[in-house]
């Protein structure tokens, strides 16, 4: 639901009603994660995606049917049952919630946009099955965090849609490639600081939707640990092309165990003084595998924008725990949805 926000609130605001669906439980292949959602306006257009197709049109036509009956229920589609495209690998089963939209059907939307936009932590439990149908839909706001999944219960089936705060990623050295790499990295849902001790460089206006720092990295990230701000989410990509921030910011970041990812752009020459720079600083080989140098998966990759896709792909397998290996030379399944905090 992340990426309408603004459309929703663009028809909570205007007063008007429109139609909600979102995908609470996705079984064998299926190419969105539970909590993906899709608006229906009150002029019919259609914002966002719980199947990338499959069912679209399915989902759509119960939405309107929300929409025009008032009714809030939950659907099940599956292949011969809404899966609308069969040209399309999707061959999984979709459990999808629809419910009308509005200021009266959700008076408490606005607060948690508000929190999405803040990047604050902010979970909507819903009602999608119960044995009493005037308790289904309600919905119940909290700041804590779950994890987003369908919960049954005795009486009744709870969606649980957590919104976290978004993964950071934190860019040392401000020139094209970071600015390439924060336009790529943002997309995949990271905030992006772009950390630079030289002001004539580290300019705001520059890097737009960023937290621009001006100082020494090794400080930056010495103060986000002390403040407890890393994580195994947080993500360190060095792109400064000068030893003198980046071996001293490598050294304490080699020492924080939370780190997710952890990259360093340069030539096999760099790559090689980086590693007998670290070493005569004390650190042992297995600990020096932690840093992913030169940085980026080998897709032939010369320009700021080609190489932002590269270490953005380097990354996102890093999150995932996955191979980065073609899909053509596997035989698992293409879509893996672990559990996610959306």
């Amino acid at each position: 639901m992340r990426e309408i926000v603004d459309d929703l609130l663009r028809v909570w605001h205007s007063g008007r009603t429109g139609g909600l669906a979102t995908l609470v439980r996705a079984q064998g292949s299926s190419p969105m994660p539970a909590g993906s959602a899709m608006m229906v306006d009150a002029e019919g257009q259609v914002f966002g995606s719980v199947s990338a197709g499959c069912a679209e049109a399915a989902v759509y036509e119960a939405v309107t049917e929300s929409v025009r009956t008032g009714q809030r229920g939950l659907h099940r589609f599956g292949p011969g049952n809404g899966m609308d495209n069969t040209s399309m690998d999707c061959t999984g089963t979709l459990d999808v919630f629809t419910e009308p939209f509005s200021r009266r059907h959700f008076p408490e939307f606005p607060d948690v946009a508000a929190d999405i936009a803040a990047q604050r932590q902010v979970t909507v439990f819903t009602v999608v099955w119960h044995k009493d149908p005037d308790v289904i839909g309600q919905h119940l706001i909290t700041d804590r965090r779950h994890g987003t999944e369908l919960v049954a219960l005795p009486d009744s089936d709870i969606f649980v849609n957590s919104f976290a705060r978004p993964p950071h990623l934190i860019i040392v050295g401000a020139n094209a490639f970071a600015g390439a790499l924060a336009t790529q990295v943002k997309l995949l849902g990271y905030r992006v600081t772009i950390c630079d001790a030289r002001p004539t460089f580290a300019s705001a206006g520059a890097y737009p939707g960023c937290e621009v720092v001006v100082d020494w990295p090794h400080r930056y990230l010495n103060t986000q640990s002390a403040a407890g701000e890393i994580d195994g989410s947080t993500a360190v990509v060095v792109l400064s092309h000068d030893a003198k921030f980046e071996i001293p910011l490598l050294t304490v970041a080699l020492r924080l165990p939370e780190l997710g990812y952890l990259a360093a752009l340069g030539s096999r020459n760099a790559h090689v003084h980086r590693l007998e720079a670290l070493q005569a600083g004390g650190f042992d080989d297995d600990t020096l595998a932690r840093l992913c140098s030169p940085a980026g998966l080998d897709l032939g990759a010369r320009t700021p924008a080609e190489t932002a896709v590269a270490i953005a792909a380097e990354l996102l397998a890093a999150r995932n725990g996955a191979t980065a290996e073609p899909m053509s030379s596997r035989t698992a399944p293409v879509h893996r949805h672990p559990s996610l905090v959306i």
